[in-house]
């Protein structure tokens, strides 16, 4: 049965909220979102670089995996050039198959969040049960990384009825699923409130590159100007900008150099409207100050 209303929170217009900064009095929070994802070999889910003409797919199956084996590793590089901290979205199934991967987001000081198991699967189709199990390993992995993870994304944003139920009595803080806002909001759930904090749809690589044709200078000037509108509305509002990155897809060596750019302007312009963060810092700031819709 369908309904008009998910039930998880309330409609209220961005401008009619409640008036709050950042730290240090800042206006427009921007984490980056890495996503780090394995795929299987013969079948399950993956996007395309071009259709798939049988199983084994050697060609897009290859074409993702080049993001764990180089584009990750590439991006760290651009990342510590510019002391930038991201937010490891971390498939659990990265620890085998990836060894070394998750390690070296950890030993860089990037939040670890939980990304499913693997990114071949859909976690929205599985039973009550099965679902739970599957956020009590993911969980119990990751946090042999030396912190228990604290926000979800959902492999292909895909949840059940009950997703934000079993996140909230796993432990989970927030969740990244729900692109409805640009600032942090307030899920109900059966164990109490849930934060949704603002991970982008729109400036994402994998829509924009995959879905929408359109190439990294291109994605690079959204990235430019959501942060220049954002900015333009900062002395209304605090918001959100979460980057979504695929180091299969912003990771190619032609790609970086675009993002590159954007991403050090940004810096060297050291606008102090700026907060450059993660995702957990988000949620932190909105815990210990009461915040969020």
């Amino acid at each position: 049965m369908s309904s008009s209303d998910p039930g998880r929170y309330p409609f209220r217009p961005i401008i009619d909220r409640p008036a709050y900064d950042w730290p240090e009095g800042r206006r427009v929070a921007i984490y980056l979102g890495v996503n780090h994802e394995v795929f299987d070999f013969g079948g399950g889910l993956g996007a395309e670089l071009a259709p798939s003409q049988n199983q084994p797919d050697v060609m897009n199956y290859a074409w993702r995996d080049y993001g764990n084996r180089v584009g990750a590793w590439r991006l760290f590089e651009l990342f510590d050039r510019l002391e930038l901290k991201t937010t490891a979205l971390l498939n659990a199934d990265v620890l085998d198959r990836c060894p070394g991967l998750a390690e070296a987001c950890r030993d860089r000081g990037d939040e670890i969040a939980a990304h499913g198991g693997s990114n071949a699967k859909a976690q929205g189709k599985l039973g009550q049960e099965e679902e739970r199990r599957l956020i009590a390993d993911v969980t119990d992995r990751l946090a042999a990384l030396g912190t228990r993870p604290t926000g979800w994304l959902g492999p292909w944003i895909s949840e059940s009825e009950v997703t934000p139920d079993l996140l909230k009595a796993s432990g989970y803080r927030y969740v990244l699923d729900w692109a409805h806002d640009d600032q942090p909001t307030r899920m109900a759930t059966e164990h109490g409130e849930l934060l949704s904090i603002p991970y982008s749809q729109e400036i994402n690589d994998l829509p924009a590159v995959i879905q929408r044709k359109q190439e990294a200078d291109v994605f690079a000037g959204m990235i430019r100007d959501a942060v220049a509108q954002l900015l333009s509305e900062a002395d209304r509002r605090p918001s959100v900008l979460g980057i979504a990155l695929h180091p299969y897809i912003m990771g190619q060596a032609h790609r970086v150099p675009p993002l590159a750019r954007v991403l050090t302007a940004l810096r060297e312009a050291d606008d102090p409207r700026i907060w450059w963060t993660t995702a957990g810092a988000i949620a932190d700031h909105v815990e210990a100050n009461g915040l969020a819709a």
